[in-house]
C-alpha cells in the first residue's frame, strides 16, 4: 500500500513539474521510478544481426509518398549488429527524385506490453527520429472515441534540433494524438506530454520505453520513468501497430547533398502472460 502512494505521490509532482516545462519550453530530465519487469515476458526482441532486415517480422511502411518525399526500402540497412535509416536527396531514387528515408513496423501488433527501442537519433534540421504506436482509426471520431478505440502513442519523437540551446537540442518529445475527445470530428486531439532529456543522443545511444497499461502510459528514458498519461479518454484497447521511422520535413532547407542516419540496437516488448 505504501508503494502504490509513494508512486501516486511521484506521478503527481512529476505531472505538476511536466506542466510548468511545457509552460516554459524547457526539457526535464527523467525523474520517476525505474521501469520494473516483474512479471513481465519477452515477447518480441530483434538485435539486427545479419546482413539485412527481417521482413517475416518487419515490412516497409508507407512507400513512395507524394509530393518528392518518399520512404523506401532502399534506404534500410542492417549490418555490425544494428538498422541504419538513412535520409538523403536522390536524383535515381526508384520513385523519381526527391527526399528519401524509411519507415519501419512490426507485421504483428500489439496491445499493452512494454515496448523500447534503444539508438542513436538523426542530427540535423528537420529530419527527426521516431518510436511509435497507432491503431486503424486514430484519427476518426466514431472509432476512437477519445483515443480508446485507437490511439497514435508518440513514446519518443527527436524533433527538438532546432529547438535552440544544448539542453533543449538534446531532448525527444513525447504526444498522444486521438479523435473524439470532444465533439468535432474533423479535430484531431493532441496532447504534448512534455520534452525530456537524454544522454547525447545523437551520438549516444539511448533507450526509450512504454509501458502501456490498462489505465495509463508511462514513458520512460534509460529506464527511468518521464512522465504519465490516459489522455483524452483512456488508453487505446486496439491492437496496434509499432512503428520506427526517420520522419521527413514538410519543408526541407538543406543542400542535397545533406545526409543524416538514425541507428538502432534493438527493439524489444514485454507482456505479461
Amino acid at each position: 500500500m505504501q508503494t502504490g502512494i509513494t508512486q501516486k505521490i511521484m506521478a503527481f509532482f512529476i505531472g505538476i513539474v511536466t506542466f510548468f516545462s511545457n509552460l516554459f519550453g524547457l526539457p526535464l530530465k527523467p525523474m520517476g521510478q525505474k521501469l520494473d519487469l516483474t512479471g513481465y515476458e519477452l515477447v518480441f526482441e530483434d538485435e539486427f544481426e545479419g546482413d539485412a532486415l527481417d521482413t517475416d517480422a518487419w515490412f516497409y511502411r508507407q512507400e513512395g509518398l507524394p509530393d518528392g518525399v518518399h520512404n523506401a526500402a532502399s534506404q534500410v540497412s542492417v549490418s555490425d549488429g544494428l538498422l541504419k535509416i538513412t535520409a538523403q536527396y536522390r536524383e535515381d531514387g526508384e520513385f523519381g527524385p526527391g527526399w528519401y528515408s524509411g519507415m519501419l513496423a512490426l507485421n504483428q501488433r500489439y496491445r499493452h506490453g512494454c515496448f523500447e527501442i534503444r539508438c542513436t537519433c538523426a542530427p540535423g534540421g528537420g529530419f527527426w527520429s521516431a518510436f511509435w504506436l497507432q491503431g486503424d482509426g486514430s484519427y476518426e471520431h466514431d472509432i476512437s472515441r477519445g483515443g480508446v478505440g485507437a490511439a497514435e502513442i508518440d513514446i519518443m519523437e527527436a524533433n527538438c534540433w532546432n529547438d535552440g540551446g544544448t539542453v533543449k537540442r538534446n531532448a525527444v518529445t513525447t504526444a498522444i494524438h486521438c479523435n473524439g475527445g470532444d465533439d468535432n470530428p474533423d479535430k484531431i486531439d493532441s496532447k504534448r506530454i512534455g520534452a525530456f532529456r537524454g544522454n547525447d543522443i545523437y551520438n549516444t545511444f539511448n533507450t526509450y520505453g512504454l509501458e502501456w497499461t490498462e489505465d495509463e502510459y508511462i514513458f520512460y528514458i534509460n529506464g527511468v520513468e518521464t512522465a504519465r498519461s490516459a489522455f483524452s479518454k483512456g488508453v487505446s484497447t486496439a491492437f496496434e501497430e509499432v512503428i520506427v521511422s526517420l520522419e521527413i520535413p514538410e519543408t526541407i532547407k538543406h543542400s542535397k547533398d545533406f545526409t543524416t542516419s538514425m541507428l538502432v540496437d534493438y527493439v524489444k516488448i514485454w507482456q505479461k502472460p
